[in-house]
């Protein structure tokens, strides 16, 4: 077994963020391969924040974020469980991540699951027609992958994150759930593009 030195467990806190026993354990669980233990946190993230998810999150930040030189405004509201993680300068810059995220993307919705359901079936209407003459088999497989995609354009939670496209903004709330500690759920939110 590989000794993990203290400076590994630097290394790998610079990286990710995460607490100093946790990245410990990490690489402890990975022999010391840094990249695993990367793997091994995020896992370990996701796990725990789906444990918070069922508790309420009644607190949080409303950011206004204006773009363009007053030609685009956003409001978005996030919350979280403690008015101590809401004054958290991390949980202050996701929030405003988010803002800037929904001024250059301009999701439509938060979750697939808040599409009306005629929408849904009106994109897949169009990706069946544009399935014509592929074969039966195929056509329901192309229909799910480029509803997929659709979502991903137009479901805020779906989006790769514009600061870093290898995540999507609900892997940035997900990581930010693991390294705060306490759910975030990102409430509602409202884009307002001048004269439409």
């Amino acid at each position: 077994m590989t000794e993990i030195t203290s400076q590994m467990v630097a290394a790998l806190r610079e990286k990710t963020g995460a607490g100093y026993m946790d990245c410990k354990k990490a690489l402890q669980e990975s022999n010391g391969v840094e990249t695993e233990a990367i793997v091994f946190l995020r896992e370990k993230g996701i796990a725990s924040a789906a444990k918070k998810a069922g508790r309420s999150a009644k607190e949080g930040l409303v950011h206004a974020y204006i773009h363009g030189g007053g030609k685009l405004g956003v409001l978005v509201e996030v919350n979280c469980e403690t008015d101590f993680v809401a004054r958290n300068e991390e949980f202050r810059q996701m929030v405003a991540d988010i803002a800037m995220q929904i001024a250059a993307a301009n999701p439509l919705y938060l979750t697939q699951e808040s599409v009306p359901q005629e929408v849904i079936e009106k994109e897949t209407k169009i990706a069946q027609a544009q399935c014509a003459g592929k074969p039966a088999a195929a056509i329901a497989k192309i229909v799910e992958g480029k509803l997929k995609k659709w979502f991903g354009e137009v479901c805020l939670l779906d989006q790769p994150f514009v600061k870093d496209p290898s995540m999507t903004i609900r892997d940035l709330i997900t990581s930010k759930i693991a390294k705060l500690g306490e759910n975030i759920v990102i409430r509602r939110f409202v884009r307002f593009p001048l004269g439409e």
